[in-house]
């Protein structure tokens, strides 16, 4: 039977919530956020759900969420926050620390018993594609005396899973790396303090193949919805980034060049220099040089391709979006270099739609 966790410093309403659910799910108690923690390590395998206020006495709810984030829980474990404050403030400051979702007190019973039911159906479903994707992957890991040695189909096989789950076509995997190439030949000729060379650009480019891996653990009806995301989709979105590295960590078999090149360009592909990017937030040169090579490949090539919410626009639109800074802040070095590769860019697109 699955555990539901249940924390709230006012005993009344923790009753209340646990009489939703108590013939179908075993309930846990706590009253403060200390005990939820000492709850947490103590069943965390056995917990698929928390209700979490938000003012307790001792640790509040943010405190116990923040805790949850550090321990890296956050991402398979739900945790829907209670508060009786039905504020726009209180909201994202509870979504801003990783709560899944907001109930306000008095309690409705359909609503929360839905909320729950669907919060604790994702997670599942998620942990389910994760557990296929680890079985599937290390089939083709196992046989590797180190990840660096991976081949180009191989490379583009994993790529295309996280691809596939949004519909796209692998093609997609092939310009990441051919757009990723060719602004990294121009750091290299131009910045040479970069210290990059053709090896590892190579590396990089072949490792600009698993960006969006973490996307196989997303929801199917976020990825395919046909139209602009809601607060709510775009934060569950933001996940695979971090989702992504969590799936590199299951298998890493060295600590090498090529395993760095992997993890740092799955996490850091959506960061930008004003720090206005995520998942960490990265300011100026804290973002390496190759992610924002992949960052701008990922946007270019978003922008040409038409996809399920959007059509494709012309190359030159493309480029003027880029530049003028309408896909978030890049560097003036790799700026440069995108200028620099305009033509090359316009030409990988150009030869793709005439085969």
């Amino acid at each position: 039977m699955q555990t539901i966790l249940i924390v709230d410093d006012v005993e009344i309403n923790r009753k209340i919530l646990a009489s939703f659910f108590e013939e179908q799910y075993n309930i846990l108690e706590a009253a403060d956020g200390e005990e939820a923690i000492r709850i947490i390590n103590e069943k965390k395998k056995e917990i698929s759900l928390i209700f979490l206020d938000l003012i307790m006495p001792n640790k509040n709810g943010i405190d116990v969420l923040i805790y949850l984030r550090g321990v890296g829980l956050l991402d398979c474990i739900p945790v829907i926050m209670i508060t009786g404050e039905a504020t726009e403030e209180t909201d994202m400051k509870a979504y801003k620390y990783g709560a899944a979702d907001v109930i306000y007190k008095p309690f409705t019973e359909k609503i929360v018993t839905k909320r729950a039911m669907n919060l604790m159906e994702q997670f599942s479903i998620r942990e389910k594609k994760e557990t296929e994707m680890r079985l599937q992957t290390s089939e083709v890991f196992e046989s590797m005396e180190q990840l660096a040695s991976m081949n180009e189909f191989l490379l583009d096989a994993l790529g295309s899973v996280a691809e596939f789950g949004s519909l796209e076509s692998a093609s997609h995997i092939k310009r990441i790396k051919s757009f990723t190439k060719i602004l990294l030949g121009y750091v290299k000729s131009d910045y040479p303090e970069y210290g990059l060379s053709d090896r590892k650009i190579y590396l990089i480019s072949q490792a600009s193949a698993l960006h969006d891996i973490g996307k196989i653990a997303m929801p199917d009806e976020i990825l395919n919805a046909p139209r602009k995301l809601t607060v709510d989709e775009f934060d569950e979105i933001k996940k695979h980034a971090t989702v992504g590295c969590e799936i590199i960590l299951q298998f890493q078999l060295a600590d090498n060049e090529f395993f760095k090149y992997c993890y740092d360009i799955c996490r850091w592909h959506h960061e930008k220099i004003d720090g206005k990017g995520y998942p960490d937030g990265l300011v100026g040169n804290e973002i390496p040089v190759y992610c924002e090579a992949v960052a701008v490949a990922d946007c270019f090539d978003s922008l040409v391709r038409k996809r399920v919410y959007q059509d494709a626009v012309s190359c030159p639109e493309a480029f003027d979006m880029i530049r003028k800074g309408e896909c978030g802040a890049f560097s003036e070095v790799v700026m440069n270099c995108f200028k620099k590769a305009k033509t090359e860019f316009f030409r990988v697109v150009e030869t793709e739609n005439r085969t």
